[in-house]
């Protein structure tokens, strides 16, 4: 019997190892770390049941999911690179970026507003307002209003919801604060009405703090974006693609019955901070069933910012520059093979 030389026995490993990894899909050899920015309300469900319904594993992927605090940290942090991932409101900010040559990368969206009623993101009157006679839009003409920032959604929103009493945003007294803290603001008298979004709406209703004024104000229109930072989006398409299908496949589940399922509410729950029995009775927000950003929506957005004179250019920015679809479809591709 002849002897198996050493040149052999290499030979025979590197088959075997070609073998293995052959067997196993490339998005599954590795598992790169990701660490995702999200804020504690009922949009961002999918990344918290992509995570503990194990998903994101599922794609090979190791998922952290941070708090932040507003919406320009996540630009900001991303575009720094000292966080990956997150997801943010359209707003003046970001569209200056874009001009300027933004570091992020657009995925898809975060959610947007349904076309009906009752809103997740409706404009409040504080109890206390209500029972003085402000009853109207029209009633708040230099009266407080909630904003939570200068130049994102809520700032657009509140703007939508004012002109259906012929007033805008410089006709009231512009009150910045995030919505957690509306409560207080209509408790103690320091707010007449403000922006709001569930499951914090809701909160205000059943506590006897505040009343839905407006609701049919924003209708279809785009709330946010999931966005990367670009480097790590050149180094790593293959797990942007992955982070993406597992976002897709928990979203899906949402959409199509999953807000019935308490297992699901708990999950929810857990990340809000909001009582599962809470959730139950609130409206949410809604995404394309693909992912894909309704341009037209930012592109009102965009137009809204450039009329209050927060845009430092002239025309449309180049939003495609950023706006990477071919991930989008490649994560749908990915998932439709399940």
């Amino acid at each position: 019997m002849s002897s198996i030389s050493r040149r052999d026995l290499l030979a025979a490993a590197a088959a075997a190892a070609m073998t293995l990894s052959a067997a196993v899909p490339v998005w599954a050899q590795e598992k790169p770390q990701i660490e995702f920015l999200y804020s504690p309300f009922a949009d961002y469900a999918p990344f918290f049941l992509a995570e503990e319904l194990g998903y994101f594993e599922e794609f090979g992927l190791d998922v952290t999911l941070s708090p932040k605090s507003g919406t320009a940290e996540t630009i900001q942090m991303l575009a720094s690179g000292n966080v990956v991932s997150g997801a943010a409101t359209w707003g003046a900010g970001l569209f200056n970026s874009i001009n300027s040559g933004a570091t992020v990368t657009i995925v898809a969206t975060l959610a947007k507003m349904p076309d009906s009623v009752p809103s997740p993101s409706p404009f409040m009157v504080s109890e206390q307002a209500w029972q003085d006679g402000i009853r109207e839009v029209k009633d708040l003409k230099g009266k407080r209003v909630g904003i939570p920032g200068p130049g994102g959604f809520g700032l657009y929103s509140v703007a939508k919801a004012l002109e259906k009493g012929g007033l805008t945003v410089d006709d009231v007294e512009a009150i910045y604060l995030p919505p957690p803290a509306t409560a207080a603001a209509f408790a103690n008298g320091g707010l007449e009405a403000g922006w709001s979004i569930e499951p914090f709406a809701l909160q205000l209703e059943k506590q006897g703090l505040g009343r839905r004024l407006v609701e049919d104000h924003t209708f279809g229109t785009e709330l946010g974006f999931i966005a990367f930072n670009n480097e790590f989006v050149t180094e790593n398409e293959d797990a942007v693609v992955n982070f993406m299908a597992a976002f897709l496949k928990a979203a899906r589940q949402l959409d199509n019955g999953g807000w019935e399922d308490d297992s699901i509410l708990e999950i929810v729950s857990k990340y809000t901070g909001t009582e599962k029995e809470t959730l139950k009775g609130i409206a949410y927000t809604i995404r394309s069933e693909d992912g894909s950003i309704d341009l037209a929506s930012v592109r009102e957005q965009e137009e809204f910012f450039r009329a209050r004179g927060a845009l430092e250019y002239d025309g449309p920015v180049d939003i495609d520059s950023v706006y990477r679809t071919d991930l989008l479809e490649k994560a749908n591709a990915l998932l439709a093979k399940q």
